[in-house]
């Protein structure tokens, strides 16, 4: 089972159908919503300030989320993937987003609905990312605009994916598509 920890006398909640890998860390002013899974070696670390994830939301293995004390939050909204390794700090994520592997968001970004920060990315503190964006490099800089195909096709498939996935590793999670 996942470690899951009360700070403060807060302790994480979460939603229906969500699936937490047995060595995943969660704690503190936590809310997931309903769907979501927190994969092997991901820390949600809610001890400083909170932090509030939305339906549908993935966050693959050795992510870390994190805040900064009284200062920067973290919101994630709905249909998101943080991919492998990604820290994603004192943030908002709005819907349907793509962080990839190893991308750093900084505190007080603002990343806008159906946008994709590549693999690797730097997305320095204050950076405000315009919805259907793609940001690339260190510091991270808009490479193009989302198309359909993108979004459809990386963004909303790994989303839709990533609750099948669970029900492969905890029998009780439903994907998407069975509930």
């Amino acid at each position: 089972m996942a470690l899951i920890k009360s700070i403060k006398g807060i302790s994480p909640v979460f939603g229906s159908n969500c699936f937490l890998a047995e060595n995943a860390t969660i704690l503190g002013d936590v809310v997931l919503g309903d769907n979501c899974s927190v994969w092997y070696n991901a820390v949600v670390r809610g001890d400083v300030h909170f932090i509030r994830i939305g339906n549908n939301v993935n966050i693959q293995d050795g992510a870390v989320i994190h805040c900064t004390y009284k200062k920067a939050p973290v919101n994630i909204g709905n249909n998101v993937s943080i991919a492998h390794n990604a820290i994603v700090h004192g943030c908002t994520i709005y819907d349907n987003v793509l962080i990839g592997m190893g991308a750093i968001i900084m505190d007080h970004v603002v990343v806008g609905s159906n946008s994709v920060i590549a693999a690797g990315a730097v997305v320095s503190k204050d950076t405000i990312i315009e919805p259907g964006s793609v940001y690339a490099g260190v510091p991270a800089r808009k490479i193009k605009d989302v198309d359909q195909l993108l979004l459809e096709g990386e963004v909303s498939r790994i989303a839709r994916s990533y609750t099948m996935y669970a029900s492969w590793h905890d029998p009780s999670v439903k994907p998407i598509d069975e509930l």
